[in-house]
């Protein structure tokens, strides 16, 4: 499988691997929507999963615009796998963590390439759980799994129907593990989750839906 290093200085060489379709996965992309809270949970999720993950995965987490973020380096601290703030034409690979950078929504292309925009903002946020869940079901499929975590408002809940639509799989954290239950309730009240999970079960059931056959 051909492989490329990115040199930017925020990426410290991750070596990151080309798109999938990803032969020793049942899905190529889970994505994951948090908002306050967010940054804990997601490196309780990312922290436990196997270094050999077979799957992309891709973060909207909602953040000050006004400043950079650290998210990437505070989860590469976490987490055996490749963690990266998105950039725009990055290519998906397996095992690796793509953050969507402040004030810029990001969308998940057909041919496993990123792209970032400045589009206005969806109920009130960018980036938008909304826009990279539609587009992950667009462009993967019966092959994504959305995954709701912690936060206030309602940013996902349109999206996982559109994950649903296209015969994918929805997660979402339970009340009693979310800091905030805005985000999680309201997917949860669409009727779309396939799951809804405590936080520290996320981690198990995307490694046994993900790793749970080989194909090819």
């Amino acid at each position: 499988m051909a492989r490329y290093v990115d040199q930017s200085p925020e990426r410290d060489g991750f070596e990151l691997p080309s798109a999938g379709p990803f032969p020793h996965a049942a899905y190529d992309v889970v994505a994951f929507a948090s908002s306050a809270g967010g940054l804990a949970a997601l490196g309780r999720v990312l922290g436990p999963l196997p270094d050999d993950f077979p799957a992309a995965i891709v973060v909207v987490q909602h953040l000050d615009p006004r400043h950079r973020s650290l998210m990437a380096d505070i989860l590469r601290r976490r987490t055996g796998l490749s963690v990266v703030q998105a950039a725009e034409g990055d290519r998906l690979g397996p095992g690796a963590v793509y953050i969507a950078p402040p004030d810029r929504h990001l969308l998940v292309n057909p041919d496993g390439t990123l792209s970032l925009s400045q589009s206005e903002l969806v109920h009130f946020v960018r980036p938008s759980a909304d826009l990279l869940f539609e587009s992950v079901a667009a462009s993967y499929k019966d092959r994504s799994i959305a995954v709701v975590l912690t936060g206030t408002g309602s940013d996902g809940s349109m999206g996982v129907a559109a994950i649903k639509k296209m015969g994918g799989t929805v997660i979402a954290q339970d009340a009693e593990s979310s800091e905030f239950f805005g985000m999680p309730s309201a997917a949860i009240k669409s009727g779309h989750a396939d799951f809804i999970l405590p936080l520290d079960e996320i981690a198990s059931a995307l490694t046994t839906l993900v790793m749970k056959r080989e194909v090819g």
